[in-house]
């Protein structure tokens, strides 16, 4: 029996861990301690579970039995715990798994409403915002008493909810009202819609709170808000804050066709726009809303991820077997020869970086698997085995006491 060339290569990479772990570990790895963890939970969709990597020793860990459909996954900021969104059928409620990260167990189970698809931590690991696209809502989750104590109104089909770094706003992507709402998340209640963004896909929120910005991914353009301001001069004379500035439409910037994501680099700088019918990238100057160009990057491009450096874009082209490198600095996609495309496998749809950032995890959805590629060389490293259908995934790193 002969082996095709994808086969031997695909071979020859499952081979390679047992050879980095001896002689590349020095250069490609850190030394962990005994007591250090760290996980990558990958979910399931078609198979109802989440695929725990276990990122130390690369190799998989264990799968976890949780909901219907699993499409989002999590991870708390204070505590060791892994947050997994179960869509569930359409006619019933989702829910959402918790898992402890020290056992990879499931501990809990929280029922929200219809349809859930994506999740969003507050920067206490108290409260969690699920967005319900069945339900036409947004729950607010208890974490500590893992409940729904809260279920706020959104527009049609919400599929995204980013809490704002100041807290004092939750924008939330309505695709199929092409809208974004506007929510005090401390009051609870709806503070403004934006309508005019058809197929609202994705948002971030800039680190000083100032805009959001929306991916309209059934047209070709992204929306930017200016959110509200509270100027606070508290003095005996004058212990009010002056009145607050409305949150305001600022502009609408034509980018590629059906811009599915935004990426947003660490330090607040530029925006990049995944394309998925222009097979491009564009780049967003979020001081002055302006698209500085678009790059030819891959087909089908639908997930970007800039490296903590700021200097490189990442990029998940999920009709194809490559994830391209994006050179921010130059404005140009790497050449071959540095690394500008590395094969993965087939419908990478998902990103991370490990918390050394010395592995980027691409999530293979064609073809079960996620590729671990070095970051240092940018090259294949191995490939681990998921469930069916994995769509999504968040690493964990913790030390055990």
């Amino acid at each position: 029996m002969s082996l095709s060339h994808t086969t031997i290569a695909r071979l020859f990479a499952c081979a390679l861990p047992f050879l980095a772990l001896t002689a590349c570990r020095p250069h490609d790895f850190p030394l962990y301690p005994a007591n250090y963890r760290e996980y990558a939970y990958v979910t399931n969709g078609d198979s109802n579970t989440v695929s725990v990597l276990d990122v130390v020793n690369m190799r998989l860990d264990r799968e976890i039995a949780v909901g219907l459909k699993p499409v989002e996954v999590a991870v708390s900021p204070t505590r060791d715990e892994v947050y997994v969104v179960n869509s569930g059928a359409l006619s019933a409620l989702g829910s959402v798994s918790v898992i402890n990260a020290e056992n990879n167990t499931v501990t809990a189970t929280i029922q929200v409403r219809r349809a859930p698809v994506s999740i969003e931590i507050d920067p206490a690991g108290n409260l969690a915002y699920v967005a319900n696209s069945g339900s036409n809502s947004v729950s607010v989750l208890d974490l500590k008493a893992r409940r729904e104590i809260a279920d706020l109104a959104a527009g049609e089909e919400p599929v995204a909810a980013r809490l704002s770094p100041d807290g004092k706003t939750l924008a939330v992507a309505n695709r199929k009202s092409g809208s974004i709402s506007l929510i005090d998340p401390v009051a609870r209640r709806l503070r403004a819609t934006f309508e005019g963004c058809p197929g609202t896909s994705d948002l971030v929120i800039l680190p000083d709170s100032s805009k959001v910005f929306a991916a309209c991914s059934a047209g070709h353009q992204v929306m930017i808000l200016a959110l509200a301001h509270t100027e606070e001069h508290p003095s005996a004379a004058n212990p009010q804050p002056l009145p607050t500035r409305p949150d305001t439409l600022e502009a609408l910037l034509d980018v590629g066709q059906a811009p599915v994501q935004l990426a947003l680099k660490p330090d607040g700088g530029e925006i990049f726009a995944s394309n998925a019918l222009s097979n491009s990238i564009s780049e967003i100057y979020n001081t002055t809303d302006e698209v500085g160009g678009a790059t030819m990057i891959g087909n089908y491009p639908v997930r970007g991820l800039v490296s903590a450096d700021n200097s490189l874009l990442y990029v998940a082209n999920l009709h194809s077997q490559y994830v391209t490198v994006y050179s921010i600095d130059d404005g140009k996609l790497l050449s071959a020869s540095q690394g500008g495309s590395i094969r993965v496998g087939d419908g990478p749809s998902a990103l991370a970086f490990s918390a050394a950032g010395h592995l980027l995890f691409a999530v293979d959805t064609g073809s079960n698997d996620v590729a671990v590629i070095r970051v240092s060389s940018r090259s294949l490293f191995t490939y681990l085995s998921t469930g069916r259908a994995p769509n999504a995934i968040a690493l964990k790193n913790f030390n055990i006491k």
